[in-house]
């Protein structure tokens, strides 16, 4: 679907950060617990959005739920790895926030530590969320917060590239046809694809699209499917139709090399469409296709609203009010729209397409995908460092793609003691 209208602003942070114990850090000094400043009236509120101050939209959200409830919320951002140090250090300490707002997979992270309430400990009403989102929070059974909001990748496409090589977008529904355009394109002399390969979380959540794809599943990464994933990408790069530079690329150095207007595709997120507005491209957004055809599950970006332990089990009441006001069908399409996020309850996103038909493709890209967490919980952040390095390795030339993941596998079982 074709687009040039939708404005966005600021990204999810994808960086998983610190996702395991943590047994020291800066800043223990922060005097932003609950016991000691969360008293008379005032509710501590942690969120990833430093780079949105209180006359933001979101701010202004934020207050407009602070005012409905009737207290003051005293609201901190830190950048998202910050975010879940000092939440691993508060929750050590005993003085958590009231609200912490946390990168969906380390949800499991701080839910495992004993860190978090449970939705049914708060009362809070979880349905009419989509299973697939509330999916990144569930730990045998329980679900620990509520989503706020998703995104996602998908494919940006140059419609003036694909156009200039005769490549039709809507005739790439599959992994074979979106190597054919490659193949296109890069004859009628532009450049292919270009994608985040880095040796980082932001590698593997590029990655996993293609890997979950192929059919694939997180529990045996070196699976003939997995591999075929891995393959497609090293052969992009042997063929041409991808550069060298995905190896080290961020998704914020790969926006840039599509940016240039030589690339036909890039794969990347929600949070870039107020650049490509702003970038002057004819482009267009594709779901990323599994390799049979049909959108393949990618991985779920956003964040989940939560509620820390608290000793004053008192406080509850008015926490979950003022989760109730953000999440609420009365205020959720605004926070959503002040986030730049999917709305994760259906009726809504309907209201968000009719406002912005260019959300489209992101709907269902979002309606497809899948939590990085889910069904792993904190084995997670193991797997995904083998999986990332296997990536830099096949890329790189250094394994080929089966014995790079076949590597990777048996690394991540010995690191789960398995």
């Amino acid at each position: 679907m074709r687009h040039h209208t939708l404005r966005s602003a600021g990204a999810t942070a994808l960086a998983l950060g610190v996702l395991t114990g943590v047994t020291a850090c800066s800043g223990s000094d922060s005097d932003s617990g609950s016991d000691s400043d969360a008293s008379g009236g005032t509710f501590t509120f942690w969120d990833p959005y430093p780079q949105w101050d209180e006359d933001t939209a979101w701010g202004q959200q934020v207050e407009h739920c602070a005012e409905q409830t009737g207290v003051r919320i005293d609201r901190t951002g830190y950048d998202t790895s910050d975010l879940t140090t000092q939440a691993l250090l508060a929750g050590q300490q005993g003085n958590s926030p009231d609200i912490i707002v946390l990168d969906n997979p380390v949800v499991s992270t701080l839910a495992e530590a004993g860190l978090l309430s449970t939705t049914e400990d708060l009362g809070l009403d979880t349905s009419g969320f989509a299973e697939n989102l509330m999916a990144a929070g569930e730990i045998d059974g329980a679900s620990y917060g509520v989503p706020i909001g998703a995104n996602t990748t998908a494919l940006y496409y140059n419609a003036t590239v694909l156009a200039d090589a005769g490549v039709d977008p809507a005739s790439v529904t599959d992994w074979q046809s979106l190597t054919d355009a490659l193949e296109q394109v890069t004859a009628a002399g532009h450049k292919g694809i270009t994608f985040a390969g880095i040796g980082t979380e932001e590698g593997s959540f590029q990655f996993l699209p293609w890997l979950w794809g192929s059919g694939a599943d997180l529990h045996d990464i070196a699976s003939p499917e997995a591999v075929s994933a891995l393959e497609l990408w090293k052969g992009w790069l042997d063929d041409g139709y991808a550069p060298n530079s995905v190896i080290s690329n961020t998704q914020e150095v790969s926006w840039q090399e599509f940016a240039t207007g030589d690339y036909a595709f890039a794969q990347n997120g929600t949070w870039q469409l107020a650049a490509a507005d702003e970038s002057g491209i004819d482009y267009g957004v594709l779901t990323i296709p599994s390799a049979a055809g049909g959108p393949a599950p990618a991985a779920t970006g956003g964040e989940f609203v939560t509620a820390p332990v608290q000793t004053d089990t008192d406080r509850y009441e008015t926490t979950t009010q003022i989760i109730d006001c953000l999440v609420s069908a009365d205020n959720l399409l605004a926070t959503d729209t002040a986030l730049s996020y999917v709305a994760p309850i259906e009726d809504l996103r309907e209201q968000q397409v009719q406002d912005n038909p260019g959300l489209a493709p992101w709907v269902e890209a979002v309606s497809a995908a899948r939590g990085r967490t889910t069904d792993l919980g904190t084995d997670y952040p193991v797997i995904s460092e083998q999986l990332w390095n296997a990536v830099q390795n096949a890329l790189s030339g250094s394994q080929s793609p089966q014995d790079a993941l076949e590597a990777a596998q048996q690394a991540a079982e010995s690191g789960l003691g398995n």
